[in-house]
């Protein structure tokens, strides 16, 4: 079941008795009898996307991973993400803040050190933590915003498990 938890990228497992690869077969023939939703199998993959018609910039994907644990049981691990182009440049900025919030306190440091003035590193640590911060925020209006998208795709691959 999703959780209410403040989490990146949600995830979820869940234990079935049948085989691994009926498990992939369901998600295969349903690919081919309904065009509400876009399926892609890859080995024990799954990926399910809504069409591309109702996405926006936020619409969330589901990533199955199906673990074969004997010859009649298998476990399937999911989370859900953005598109892995928008996860990408999300972390990109993070990791760019972050890198220059370090190259500014060396600076700052060296500069007080040396008894020069240190408004500017102060002034450009500021605006990078308002940055991320800045970030941050846009990442869990996203996450709200793709929140119905992910009941839709989670329902979805519930209905496929049990059919």
């Amino acid at each position: 079941m999703l959780s209410n938890e403040i989490v990146l990228r949600p995830r979820f497992q869940m234990e079935l008795e049948e085989p691994c690869s009926q498990l992939v077969m369901k998600f295969s023939e349903v690919k081919k009898s309904q065009n509400r939703f876009v399926i892609s199998c890859v080995d024990d993959h799954i990926f399910i996307k809504l069409p591309n018609k109702e996405q926006h910039f936020w619409s969330p994907q589901l990533h199955l991973e199906i673990t074969e644990k004997d010859e009649n049981s298998c476990s399937l691990h999911g989370f859900f993400g953005p598109n892995p182009t928008v996860w990408t440049m999300f972390m990109f900025l993070h990791v760019a803040v972050g890198i220059l919030f370090m190259v500014d306190l060396t600076w700052l440091y060296s500069n007080y050190n040396l008894g020069n003035p240190i408004t500017i590193q102060i002034i450009i640590a500021i605006v990078l933590v308002l940055a991320w911060i800045l970030l941050y925020f846009a990442g869990a209006m996203g996450k709200k915003k793709g929140k119905p998208g992910m009941r839709e795709l989670y329902d979805f691959m519930l209905k496929t498990i049990q059919s």
